[in-house]
């Protein structure tokens, strides 16, 4: 590096120190709300989300045939297939879209193309079923109609859109074979390997399994009143699956698999997290950005309303669910239809975090159309459904 550049660092960390506005409240709060959200996200997810999805991802890395992975997710993979299968996945796994990183990286790495791995990307998050019900139930059938078609659509439409736009990349990637773990001899039979995966997925399915509303009944309430005996009795079943069929070497490997997207992941979605809470704050809190703002903007059905609510939804980090009650407060402010829909196809499927660790994955250039396709989309979406839904 240049000196002028070192100087230059040094002179804006400088004038950064010496005007820092410790003085100001709405700074303080927003110091504050950044530090709150990191711990809540320590607490809530990193223990019961990442670290089961970081297992299953080295997981993929290491016990799933490379061969397979192509076969069905890869350039001459039956295209129906495999975005149809990565398209619904966010049925099988209620992850949020932090939660769904290491596992999009694990299938990536393994050689899916970029498309089926976008789709199912997108689809993890999107298309929770949980969060459809507690949308239709809470905003109205028609938000929840509208994000259960728009979200698997979505996946669709802009898993195949990446693979048509970077297929030049993508082919050049192909011919390659520039993937990141080499072939493990099988050891186990097909069935042991189906019963160690879904093992794992739903230990990070019971486990997190969500709270009902107050006042229901069924199979949902039976679930989460049993939800640590299910998990218990899955992380049992795991250990002596592990125990019995597994080699040291196997094992190890895992772990260290499992290890790398830890450090290729979490740092960067710490870090992520912490700017988003000082820029936006938490649910029910601000941060440096005033929330009568976004208030003001998100009205109506306008162009300008609808890429608003699909900006800020892409930034801003929501945990799994916490969209809805968000969302209701908004409207009940003045949110228009069209808008909410926006902010309900952007904002679980993307935010500043998962931004960051997406392009360390996939590239800047990569990241940065994604994104734009997935705020593109949800403008256009939440204009043409508000102009249906009034």
């Amino acid at each position: 590096m240049k000196e002028w550049k070192k100087l230059l660092y040094i002179v804006a960390v400088f004038l950064g120190c010496f005007y820092l506005p410790i003085e100001n409240l709405r700074f303080n709060n927003a110091i504050f709300e950044s530090l709150a959200l990191v711990k809540w996200y320590a607490r809530e997810h990193v223990l019961l989300c990442l670290i089961p999805a970081f297992f299953i991802a080295g997981a993929i890395s290491v016990f799933v045939s490379q061969a397979s992975v192509i076969k069905y997710f890869g350039a001459k993979a039956n295209k129906f297939l495999a975005y149809s299968v990565a398209s619904v996945s966010g049925i099988i796994l209620t992850v949020c879209s932090c939660t769904v990183l290491p596992l999009f990286s694990g299938i990536y790495k393994r050689g899916a193309g970029l498309g089926p791995a976008v789709t199912f990307l997108y689809s993890g998050p999107a298309i929770n079923i949980l969060a459809i019900i507690l949308t239709a139930r809470i905003l109205g059938w028609q938000l929840g109609l509208g994000r259960a078609i728009g979200a698997v659509i979505f996946s669709v439409v802009i898993g195949f859109l990446m693979h048509l736009i970077f297929l030049k990349e993508e082919k050049a990637r192909n011919a390659n074979g520039d993937f990141q773990f080499g072939e493990i001899k099988a050891s186990r039979t097909v069935w042991k390997d189906i019963a160690y995966f879904f093992s794992m997925v739903a230990i990070l399915i019971f486990a997190n399994w969500g709270k009902p509303m107050e006042g229901d009944a069924g199979i949902w309430s039976l679930i989460y009143a049993l939800k640590w005996w299910i998990t218990g009795f899955f992380l049992l079943i795991l250990g002596l699956m592990i125990f019995n069929w597994f080699k040291k070497d196997e094992i190890k490997e895992w772990g260290f698999a499992s290890w790398g997207f830890v450090l290729q992941i979490l740092p960067l979605l710490l870090g992520g997290i912490l700017i988003s809470g000082f820029l936006l704050g938490r649910a029910g809190h601000e941060g440096i950005i005033p929330s009568r703002w976004i208030d003001l903007l998100v009205g109506g059905n306008s162009f300008r309303a609808n890429f608003f609510a699909s900006i800020v939804a892409a930034f801003m980090y929501f945990a799994t669910l916490t969209e809805v009650p968000i969302l209701k407060g908004l409207i009940g402010s003045g949110m228009g239809k069209g808008p909410a829909l926006a902010l309900l196809l952007a904002g679980p499927a993307l935010s500043l975090p998962s931004m960051l660790v997406i392009r360390g994955i996939i590239g800047t250039k990569k990241t940065i159309v994604y994104v734009s396709l997935v705020v593109a989309m949800a403008t256009i979406s939440g204009m043409i459904f508000g102009l249906i839904v009034k």
